[in-house]
């Protein structure tokens, strides 16, 4: 499995809008075939700052979703919004419940 996390600073004149190009991008992710799980979360302090979450089956759907037509519409849109981002991949060997 692999995961992608990360947060992204977004301008606060666009906070409406990016989050219509977030809710559109995670649903289009969502149906995506090897996606297990892709949201968008705002910081409960800070409401410009937004967490994004996914889970990916393998390397290969990952792949497939970097060359979607929604990402490239999402790549297109974001960058007059963010102020700054940082996204981190992290290839997971097991998971468990904590409990």
């Amino acid at each position: 499995m692999l995961i992608v996390a990360g947060k992204v600073r977004i301008k606060p004149e666009s906070r409406e809008e990016a989050t219509k190009v977030a809710l559109v991008m995670a649903k289009a992710s969502q149906a995506e075939t090897g996606c297990l799980d892709y949201r968008f979360y705002a910081d409960l302090e800070d409401p410009n700052l937004f967490f994004v979450f996914e889970e990916w089956e393998n390397e290969e759907a990952l792949f497939r979703h970097f060359q979607s037509e929604h990402m490239k519409t999402f790549q297109k849109q974001l960058p007059g919004m963010v102020v700054s981002s940082k996204i981190q991949r992290y290839d997971v060997a097991t998971v468990g419940s904590l409990r």
